[in-house]
């Protein structure tokens, strides 16, 4: 199997202000730790997104708010989401590199792959930055891949702790796209219980599993070998996204999970096996959160 990764320096160059956890060496701490890496990696440059995928799952007024950023000082998008000179730059190959990774799957040159980019995306929500996401990197590369008629049925995986409420919100009505997500809760951003299911044809394409604090690699891998992947089976996608969090490690200062690179690893083994059963292994990865550098490294 080719695996291909994005991951370059650029992504340092989105700034929040100092101690924020959604900082540059992030970014820097898994280009150490990947650099000596001797698995099968075919790595590739980020390429900007074209606008027209950002307006395909943000409003235009979102997109021209954002892209008014550049060279401005610090703006404050709400309390935890800030844009820096370089922001909506940075953001726009966030977005292109996944959409990028998808293309190399098209043409054959990978089977699998990871967007190892920032600022991360699972928060932004049509209208809105929050929660440290600008765009929506992981509804722009699904709705790509459905336009591009690379697929019919995308599946978009979230196991971040934190639920993604802007990609449940923009697939919220949809039934070709099926987002499964497993998160602390109650827990920021508030969304993500049980009984959030979609509506109108969406309905019942929104799987939600809360999860109370303190739960370990046993009962992660469990959850998704033994629940997603039967949703998953049901639902027979062509391509599977995941929002891949690294915030659920038993070291990360935004949570209180107990996971360890043990668990994230099993999780991609399952999710890997899967892939091959139901889409010919067309299996992208995209980063999201994971703020202790070396539980973040660990897990990827």
């Amino acid at each position: 199997m080719t695996f291909g990764v994005i991951l370059d320096p650029v992504f340092m160059e989105h700034h929040n202000p100092p101690g924020h956890p959604e900082r540059p060496e992030r970014i820097q701490a898994l280009i150490q730790a990947l650099a000596p890496y001797p698995g099968p990696i075919s790595r590739f440059d980020p390429r900007p997104i074209e606008g027209k995928w950002l307006q395909a799952v943000h409003s235009r007024d979102y997109v021209s708010w954002i892209r008014a950023t550049p060279g401005l000082p610090e703006q404050d998008l709400d309390p935890d989401t800030h844009t820096s000179p370089r922001s909506y730059d940075v953001a726009c190959l966030a977005a292109g590199s996944a959409v990028r990774l998808l293309e190399l799957m098209r043409e054959g040159r990978v089977e699998a792959a990871f967007s190892l980019a920032r600022p991360p995306g699972h928060h932004a929500t049509r209208t809105r930055a929050m929660g440290f996401c600008l765009f929506n990197n992981a509804a722009i590369a699904a709705q790509w891949a459905i336009e591009e008629k690379f697929a019919r049925r995308v599946a978009i995986l979230d196991f971040d702790v934190h639920q993604g409420n802007g990609t449940q919100e923009i697939f919220w009505t949809r039934s070709d796209v099926l987002y499964v997500s497993s998160h602390q809760f109650p827990h920021y951003p508030g969304t993500g219980a049980f009984s959030e299911v979609g509506a109108g044809a969406g309905q019942g394409f929104t799987v939600n599993f809360p999860v109370p604090a303190g739960r370990d690699d046993a009962f992660f891998v469990r959850l998704y070998s033994d629940l997603a992947v039967p949703i998953l089976e049901q639902f027979k996608p062509d391509l599977i996204l995941v929002s891949a969090g690294y915030d659920t490690h038993e070291k990360d200062p935004l949570a209180g999970m107990k996971m360890t690179a043990d668990g994230f690893g099993a999780i991609a083994a399952v999710l890997s096996a899967a892939a091959r059963k139901l889409c010919q292994g067309r299996l992208l990865f995209l980063l999201e959160g994971g703020y202790d550098l070396k539980g973040l490294t660990e897990g990827v």
